[in-house]
């Protein structure tokens, strides 16, 4: 119970000081993230993919996108090869946000870690991942 009440005390410590941060540019990581991810997996990626990266239901990021994209900093294209399916693409105004994004998450990120050696943040990832392993159905042998 102690690991699992430091992960969730932690993470929702995270979210409230990268939101802080993110306030500067009149974000929130809700609005944030996707206009990072879609930087990170390019320019027209289906709106599906980005919902399955960050973990959300496609419904919770419709309402994002519409927001993102009122705001001017996205576009939603017909997929060419599905209609069904829409493509996102940033704008250039969307792609000046995402750059200073991904400068304040990595200074935000350098404040946070430092001080914590490399490898001690390896094997915090390693255990990450398996701990996602596990939750997704997978080989959770050594989990606990």
């Amino acid at each position: 119970m102690d690991m699992t009440m430091s992960l969730t005390r932690t993470a929702r410590r995270y979210r409230n000081a990268a939101d802080r941060q993110l306030a500067e540019l009149g974000l929130s990581q809700a609005t944030a993230w996707p206009i990072y991810l879609m930087g990170r997996l390019g320019d027209g990626v289906r709106q599906g993919a980005l919902a399955e990266e960050l973990g959300v239901e496609g419904p919770t990021l419709v309402r994002v996108l519409d927001h993102l994209e009122a705001a001017g900093y996205l576009q939603r294209r017909e997929d060419a090869n599905d209609r069904r399916a829409k493509t996102l693409h940033l704008t250039p105004a969307g792609e000046a946000l995402r750059k200073q994004v991904e400068t304040l998450l990595a200074d935000f990120r350098r404040q946070v870690f430092a001080g914590i050696a490399e490898a001690d943040l390896a094997v915090c990832l390693k255990v990450f991942a398996r701990v996602t392993t596990s939750l997704r159905g997978g080989n959770s042998e050594g989990a606990r």
